[in-house]
């Protein structure tokens, strides 16, 4: 099936007679969208429902075997946005080993995070699944570097997750449901209103648990930071970085929603801890002269290719263009949307530079 294929038509010849019902028997049962649906009601009162979803910009026809929500997450995984991030910064500029986390591998964890607590708490475990999937879709290269290179174009600053839901919205014309885009638009604990589900909530504490934990296990690998120099309450309560560091957030946070009664929440105690963490790594680890070391490198990169466009707008793309949006609009969605790679090479290629070669690997692997 397509990423938004229906079922055969029933004039074909494999649709059987028109006023047959749905095949019975033998080793299969039929479970299409009706009946999924209804297994829904199942689910926690907070959850929720895709039957009741409040719809999408433009209105279209249901499909007969897929929910909407499950629509959604096909079309969030065939989308050109979320192959780019398989080649695109997570924390560390351009390390060295096959290890490291990459912006694709960390929207999986935090995919299997978020899945993990919806499923626990009752609620809509393929809301949860699609906002995570598509939560990181606006990313510029070089990680959170681009958004600081980015911010003087864009008034009032630019973030990847108001990014992220134009690219769903304009660029790709995925045309998700409001579920799933708010989930993208308040991902992150800095936007306000926070996520209006209770599934975008668990989404919030997937990718905080996905980005500490894995994070912590990059710098560890690549010599950056000892195990034993990780805040003593952080090991204390949730263990060493890895595997058994997310199975006691996780626990945290269905603990606490559970004791809460009434939103997605970490216990106190243990919320304590992962702030403490958070802080730690962004003083040891993401503001580290390892993992920002290049920061003048990728600023500059970007940077020059947004001057670059805005003097030769006809070398935008017009497979990947706004044409009713303002000139810088439409070049900072193409920049953005580059990949790490894609953005030093067309670089390097304009201005006959070296900016490839500066990037040079600051993480080896151990």
């Amino acid at each position: 099936m397509t990423p938004d294929a229906g079922t055969p038509d029933a004039g074909t010849p494999d649709a059987g007679p028109p006023d047959a019902g749905p095949p019975e028997g033998g080793a299969f049962r039929l479970s299409d969208r009706a009946a999924r649906e209804r297994a829904e009601e199942a689910l926690a009162p907070a959850a929720a429902r895709s039957a009741r979803t409040r719809g999408r910009t433009r209105p279209e026809p249901e499909d007969p075997l897929r929910t909407a929500f499950e629509r959604d997450r096909d079309r969030i995984l065939h989308a050109k946005a979320f192959r780019r991030l398989k080649h695109k910064t997570q924390v560390f500029l351009n390390p060295d080993g096959d290890h490291f986390v990459t912006r694709l591998t960390h929207t999986l964890q935090v995919t299997q995070v978020a899945r993990s607590l919806a499923r626990a708490l009752g609620l809509h475990e393929t809301l949860a699944e699609a906002i995570a999937l598509g939560h990181d879709l606006g990313h510029s290269p070089f990680g959170h570097l681009g958004e600081d290179a980015l911010e003087p174009y864009v008034p009032g600053g630019w973030h990847h997750a108001a990014q992220g839901v134009r690219i769903v919205e304009v660029l790709e014309h995925l045309n998700l449901t409001w579920e799933v885009r708010d989930g993208i638009r308040a991902h992150s604990w800095k936007i306000d209103p926070p996520p209006a589900t209770r599934e975008g909530e668990c989404v919030r504490y997937a990718d905080r648990i996905g980005y500490l934990s894995h994070d912590a296990l990059d710098a560890v690998r690549a010599g950056v930071l000892r195990p034993d120099e990780l805040p003593a309450r952080a090991r204390a309560t949730f263990g060493e970085p890895g595997s058994e560091m997310v199975g006691a957030m996780i626990d945290a946070v269905v603990r606490g929603s559970l004791d809460d009664g009434a939103a997605v929440v970490m216990a106190p105690e243990q919320l304590a801890a992962m702030h403490e963490l958070r802080a730690f790594m962004f003083e040891r680890v993401y503001a580290s002269e390892v993992a920002a070391g290049q920061r003048h490198v990728a600023i500059d990169v970007i940077r020059r290719l947004v001057d670059h466009h805005l003097a030769h707008p006809e070398e935008i793309p017009a497979s990947y263009r706004d044409p009713a949006a303002d000139l810088v609009t439409q070049v900072v969605d193409h920049v953005s949307g580059m990949t790490d790679r894609f953005a030093l090479a067309m670089h390097d290629r304009l201005f006959d530079a070296d900016a490839t070669a500066r990037m040079r690997p600051l993480l080896r692997h151990r």
